[in-house]
């Protein structure tokens, strides 16, 4: 069962390279979507896996890497389209 989600991610979490390691963790679990910085300070992640996939992706999310800090993570179901195909950074 395919699973489409916007993950918003708060804290320090721009200028720490979340954006590549969410690239990077998103190719380990085979999920496609994308990530980008939005004005506010937050990340905002599009991802689209497998249920199972999407749920370790997302735990991740709320760690985030060491050079990070996750202080609040905003998960909201989209329905899924499966038109993606990888995981880009914008």
């Amino acid at each position: 069962m395919m699973r489409r989600v916007k993950i918003l991610v708060s804290g320090r979490v721009q200028g720490v390279y979340f954006r590549m390691f969410a690239q990077n963790k998103a190719k380990h679990f085979g999920i496609k979507g994308c990530a980008k910085n939005l004005p506010d300070g937050r990340v905002e992640i599009i991802a689209e896996g497998v249920q199972n996939s999407v749920e370790n992706f997302i735990k991740w999310c709320r760690r985030g890497p060491i050079t990070a800090r996750v202080d609040n993570v905003e998960i909201i179901e989209l329905e899924s389209d499966e038109t993606l195909t990888s995981f880009e950074i914008k």
